[in-house]
């Protein structure tokens, strides 16, 4: 069980870089002219939003040696996140992502270079024993020394008391070798696990769409304690107490202005619930109250978010 008496709410570890976002709405990058620059990285968006939400973060990365590295690291530290534990490599550039503006998934294309570089020295025993949550992606897992180190990490973080969390949000693309991505992902959830997962990770990640029932159940036998299936306009699904029990919550019509970082917004508000002790359907209705307040803006959320608008209604 997690403690409240850690001083840090959230340690997310993996990706830190720059996206680079289609300007103007398209189709795909084969029609996006102009890019605007923008903080990016699923566990940085994660680490920041908590942040904007009072919970005290940080965050384990590696940038490079760059401009473009200092503006990242900038970026999130005026956000509210803990940079100590973020390293700079001084050979490989920082990681960029060249992503489309669309109502969809949206399309894109990284560049990986220093994202992945993340040692265990990063993360000590020092630092999980001051940590509720450990945090990361499949994006952060996708390649070595990162993918060994982070899954080492979490086997600690459990045995430390710490919960861990990953944003199952695979991609073919960052990761083509999808029986290894099983593997290590198996591996990852036997430390018990919060999942959050999309209908859209889960058929790239199948190869194909499933069945609910089965994408479920898989996880649970991984290890996975409570999984949230996302459905995008139809809500989502909370599966919890080994799948025996299953909460749904219905999705409302919303006006999509960026849906970019929507699946960090929602798992931010998801993971708040959850430290502040509410129950799997109010944690999951936390997180649609901040994913509508990300999809109906363009940009991040705002600077400081007053939790308790995750429980109005």
């Amino acid at each position: 069980m997690t403690t409240s008496t850690r001083p840090y709410t959230l340690l997310s570890v993996g990706e830190l870089l720059a996206d680079f976002i289609g300007h103007y709405v398209s189709s795909s990058l084969l029609d996006s002219l102009d890019f605007r620059r923008y903080q990016g990285g699923s566990p940085a968006n994660m680490a920041a939003n908590m942040a904007r939400l009072g919970n005290k973060t940080a965050m384990v990365a590696c940038v490079g040696n760059d401009n473009i590295g200092k503006y990242l690291v900038r970026e999130v530290a005026e956000a509210g996140v803990d940079t100590q534990s973020i390293a700079i490599d001084p050979l490989e550039p920082t990681t960029i992502v060249l992503v489309s503006r669309t109502a969809g998934t949206p399309d894109f294309v990284a560049y990986r270079h220093a994202d992945c570089q993340i040692k265990s020295e990063q993360i000590p025993d020092s630092l999980l024993a001051q940590v509720q949550l450990f945090h990361t992606t499949c994006f952060a897992l996708s390649r070595k020394p990162a993918q060994d180190t982070i899954v080492e990490a979490a086997k600690r973080a459990q045995a430390a008391g710490c919960q861990v969390s990953i944003d199952a949000n695979y991609a073919p693309s960052i990761w083509p070798d999808r029986e290894q991505a099983w593997r290590v992902l198996s591996d990852y959830c036997s430390a018990g696990a919060l999942v959050k997962l999309s209908e859209d990770d889960a058929a790239r990640l199948y190869g194909e769409p499933q069945p609910t029932e089965r994408i479920l159940n898989d996880f649970h036998q991984m290890g996975a304690t409570m999984i949230c299936f996302t459905l995008g306009r139809e809500g989502s699904l909370v599966s919890y107490d080994g799948g025996s029990r299953q909460a749904r919550i219905p999705g409302k019509k919303v006006d999509v202005v960026d849906v970019t970082g929507a699946g960090d917004a929602y798992w931010a508000g998801f993971l708040t619930a959850f430290v502040d002790g509410h129950t799997p359907e109010q944690c999951a209705q936390a997180g649609a109250v901040l994913a509508q307040m990300k999809l109906t803006r363009q940009g991040p959320l705002p600077g400081k978010i007053d939790r308790a608008v995750l429980y109005e209604g």
